[in-house]
């Protein structure tokens, strides 16, 4: 079959060569699985915003479509690392595409309960079901993973690539989906991002040659949580979600307080933007050393830069300083989160890849409502300006446990 075949192509490519965007997709099949997985990762920035206007459009309640997001982003966490497993054990094919329909039927459900003035409890329960959503990013790592196999340089190309591309979804994601409900009518983003969902993973699943394959579950294989040095390195996810998390609760507090809230979205996209254009660039140039050594390095840099916003807030108050201090500080985001994945994919057995990657997800999740909940407070106690040292804190805590996650594992392979 073409699988067993297509990950010749960039394994037999002279080591000394830089791996280049170009040579990345001319790997056969890539360009394929690529579009169809962008195409469904997308609407991933549409979902909650899309929720959260359309449910206090019409129910004229924050707290209400508040509840019910937060409600789909704890039901994901917990429901995302069994459908990952179900993945890993049955392969992409089979497992994403019912799970998405099951994930879109939910949010035609929400929109219909919405329209047609049902219960509350009925949004809550319809919601559930984006439960269901697979981590399509994840398994669009896990092909490059297997395509890849041998060349460490192109699965670094390619896992920077995909952090980009999540940036990039997460940063215009929300726009359009706010232009939608603004322009056409407020069930139009959950529309369109179900519909777009849906596409996606058809064309993408419809690419079988490059489609891992499936691992039959063993007891020594039961849970990635086993294998050496997964702990510390999800701890470390949980905390950098906390950065994030927290930072775009307290900027939206700073935009509020500075009388330019409408603001708040844009300055926090240049975050975003810095991100995705720092993976591009780290992708396109050869990692010096090992992952588990760049790790707590690219931590660090993360942790510096994360007190520019905490000076560009303290020092001038200005929404246009903070916007250039919140563009550098993403810069380091990327090769972070690009570094990160690159340990799991080298912990993680190969049959739990899935499953794995979604585990480092679903700690980012948790870290994001965590940082959301202990940035309002602080936003509460303290004011906006010194809630800017949560994310520090957040950022901190990531260096010590990623520290912690090298020191151990360097210590055991000793």
């Amino acid at each position: 079959m073409a699988e067993t075949t297509t990950p010749s192509a960039p394994a037999t490519a002279p080591t000394a060569r830089r791996t280049t965007y170009a040579r990345l997709f001319a790997v056969p099949g890539a360009r394929a699985f690529t579009l169809g997985n962008l195409i469904a990762r997308f609407p991933q920035g549409m979902f909650s915003i899309s929720a959260v206007i359309m449910i206090s459009g019409t129910r004229g309640s924050y707290a209400l479509a508040g509840a019910v997001t937060a409600t789909g982003l704890v039901a994901n966490a917990v429901v995302g690392p069994w459908t990952a497993r179900l993945v890993d054990r049955y392969g992409q094919a089979r497992v994403a595409v019912p799970a998405t329909v099951v994930s879109a039927c939910g949010s035609l459900a929400l929109l219909l309960c919405v329209h047609f003035g049902a219960a509350d409890w009925t949004l809550f329960a319809a919601y559930l079901a984006s439960a269901a959503t697979p981590n399509t990013g994840g398994m669009s790592r896990a092909r490059w993973a297997h395509l890849l196999k041998g060349d460490a340089d192109a699965l670094h190309t390619a896992n920077s690539f995909e952090q980009a591309a999540d940036e990039l979804c997460y940063m215009l994601g929300p726009v359009v989906a706010a232009f939608l409900c603004g322009t056409l009518f407020p069930e139009a983003g959950t529309l369109v991002s179900a519909v777009l969902m849906v596409t996606g993973v058809l064309i993408f699943a419809a690419q079988r040659a490059t489609e891992p394959p499936p691992h039959a579950r063993t007891e020594a294989t039961r849970t990635p949580l086993r294998a050496r040095g997964m702990p510390p390195l999800l701890v470390a996810f949980l905390a950098t979600g906390a950065i994030f998390g927290s930072l775009e609760v307290v900027t939206v507090a700073f935009a509020d307080a500075q009388g330019h809230k409408a603001w708040a979205g844009g300055v926090l996209a240049l975050q975003a933007a810095g991100s995705c254009a720092a993976g591009l660039v780290y992708g396109a140039v050869r990692p010096a050393g090992p992952a588990d050594r760049r790790h707590p390095v690219c931590v660090a840099a993360m942790a510096a830069l994360m007190t520019l916003p905490l000076l560009a807030a303290a020092l001038t108050g200005s929404l246009v300083v903070l916007g250039g201090a919140l563009l550098i500080a993403g810069m380091a985001t990327a090769p972070t989160m690009v570094t990160g994945m690159t340990l799991v994919q080298q912990r993680t057995p190969a049959a739990q890849l899935n499953e794995g990657m979604t585990l480092a997800v679903t700690g980012l999740l948790g870290g994001i409502a965590c940082g959301s909940a202990t940035g309002g407070a602080a936003v509460e106690h303290w004011g906006p300006t010194a809630a800017y040292t949560v994310p520090v804190v957040a950022a901190v805590t990531a260096l010590l446990l990623a520290l912690y996650g090298y020191l151990r594992v360097r210590g055991v392979s000793r």
